[in-house]
């Protein structure tokens, strides 16, 4: 049995509850746009029930170029996480890259995120873990799953159990991607809860030269099979206009496409936990 890790009233990951959804913009490109995409994702979760954290980036560290889009920074950023939590009553991840991010994150943040390069930064992780807050590792896509147990123990260490484990493909050859759905219950061994991030797995790191690429139309195939294996999360990064994003476009799913694919994923989601 995975152990039940509780953010609030309706945000409780584990214990074979129906899935959390991850769900925003890559990175945040105007508060306009991310209160946009916070009120268009919120009243689809709202309809078919399903729990929502919203997700978008105050900075994106990890790019292809010097020259691709970072994001508005981390107090510009933190400030319309702030609004989205306060217009929208939704608790709000983002990740940290630096020690010196993770306390002036947890004042606002409800769930902390370590970007999958950085997973195994020893002195990012346990600051992170210190902050108390529920921690999201994003397994590096150089992992295996076993590797994810090390993590484990250095947030552990600073006493911190909140823990969720994010699968988001591993790397095969260049500028690719795949995921072994054997990786998700592997993980869940921890006795964490593990999360599926659909739209990270379809990307093609450094595949258009200058940036990523990535393939959105396989996300709804990924998601129903991860689904099926049985996760605690489903992570996805949603957009209106994916052509227009400064981040990720390639591999974000649509907002007009949201709810068909959590409805599908949320029949899926039943039939197995029933069985569990």
């Amino acid at each position: 049995m995975v152990k039940e890790i509780k953010l609030n009233e309706n945000v409780i990951f584990g214990n074979n509850r129906p899935f959390v959804l991850f769900a925003g913009p890559c990175a945040i490109e105007s508060e306009e746009r991310v209160l946009k995409l916070a009120e268009g994702i919120k009243k689809i979760t709202d309809k078919l029930n399903i729990p929502l954290v919203f997700k978008s980036s105050y900075d994106k560290a990890n790019r292809s170029s010097i020259d691709s889009y970072r994001g508005p920074g981390i107090e510009k950023g933190l400030k319309i996480l702030q609004k989205v939590k306060d217009e929208f009553n939704l608790p709000v991840i983002s990740d940290v890259h630096t020690e010196e991010q993770a306390k002036i994150a947890a004042e606002v943040l409800d769930v902390i995120q370590i970007p999958a390069f950085l997973c195994r930064q020893t002195d990012l992780v346990t600051a992170v873990g210190k902050t108390n807050k529920i921690v999201n590792v994003k397994k590096g896509q150089f992992l295996a799953p076993w590797d994810i147990d090390q993590v484990v123990k250095k947030i552990e260490s600073t006493g911190n159990e909140k823990i969720l484990l994010t699968e988001r493909g591993v790397t095969f050859g260049y500028n690719n991607l795949v995921v072994d759905m054997r990786s998700l219950p592997r993980m869940r061994k921890t006795g964490y809860p593990v999360v599926f991030d659909a739209t990270h797995s379809v990307q093609l790191p450094g595949g258009a030269g200058d940036s990523s690429d990535g393939d959105r139309q396989y996300v709804p195939y990924l998601t129903r099979a991860a689904v099926g294996a049985g996760i605690d999360a489903l992570f996805l990064e949603v957009h209106d206009q994916p052509e227009e994003a400064l981040s990720d476009g390639a591999n974000m799913v649509r907002l007009e496409n949201l709810e068909k694919i959590l409805k599908q994923a949320q029949a899926i989601d039943k039939l197995v936990k029933e069985d569990l």
